[in-house]
């Protein structure tokens, strides 16, 4: 199912996303007692998913992303695949929605687009053997790792350089019902194709990243990796609109706009 996070007449919930059966009509949201994390019951109030804003799916303690998943991303800015996986985090505070603005960092002059699969733990976790990595999923979703490839190369580690705000954009839902083996990735700025790879180029698999990243932290409900981002990155300057869309989940869409 898809499930994703609203806001309407100043009511933050869950819903799920529903097909209208009949001819021409719109997607409504069945919004849900509780939320996605534990077991729940639908209200069957059944609201327009037009009419309702549609928020980040999840709100992350922390995401913990995955550098240079894709060999051919890793050759086209010069680096080699690390032996073992390359994670750094994204704060909390990075995460924006579907259809939010993203804002233009004032520390930089090339933010780039990396189009990415984002898994959602369902439930707190630690050593997780790899057989029993898909049980602490409850997700998967689009996400955006927006990068200022200048502040990157220059200060050397990468807290500000994928940190900034408005730099993780997550959604438009969650999608629980799906092989994340080999997935279409798409990324467009203003309708032009910039990055298409598969979920099957990944050089460590999302179970692999599940056992690493868990040897040696907690993930919480509402965490979120970031799988890595296939090759064809580039810049993003304001006015841009970018899409990420993966085959089986939707699309994720945002502006550039000039920061306040």
């Amino acid at each position: 199912m898809r499930i994703a996070r609203f806001s309407i007449d100043g009511t933050v919930g869950f819903g799920v996303v529903e097909a209208d059966p009949s001819p021409g009509g719109e997607p409504v949201l069945d919004i849900i007692k509780g939320h996605p994390f534990a077991e729940f019951e639908r209200s069957g109030r059944r609201v327009p998913l037009s009419k309702v804003r549609l928020l980040p799916p999840v709100l992350p303690s922390k995401i913990v992303a995955v550098a240079r998943n894709y060999a051919e991303h890793a050759g086209e800015l010069g680096n080699d695949v690390p032996d073992v996986p390359m994670t750094f985090f994204k704060p909390s505070t990075s995460v924006v929605g579907h259809g939010d603005q993203v804002a233009y960092p004032s520390i930089s002059s090339d933010v780039h687009h990396e189009a990415e699969l984002a898994v959602v733990i369902g439930r707190m976790c630690r050593d997780v053997p790899r057989e029993r990595a898909r049980e602490v999923i409850l997700g998967y979703t689009c996400a955006n790792d927006l990068t200022a490839r200048d502040v990157q190369r220059r200060e050397g580690q990468w807290a500000r350089a994928k940190g900034f705000d408005n730099s993780c954009p997550l959604g438009p839902w969650i999608e629980t019902d799906l092989d994340p083996s080999d997935l279409a990735v798409m990324c467009t700025v203003n309708g032009e194709q910039r990055q298409l790879g598969r979920t099957g180029e990944m050089v460590r698999s999302v179970e692999d990243l599940i056992v690493h990243i868990t040897e040696s932290m907690t993930l919480l409900p509402q965490d979120v990796i970031l799988t890595g981002t296939p090759a064809g990155v580039g810049p993003l300057h304001v006015g841009d609109e970018v899409a990420v869309t993966i085959e089986g989940i939707g699309t994720l869409t945002n502006k550039v706009v000039k920061r306040d």
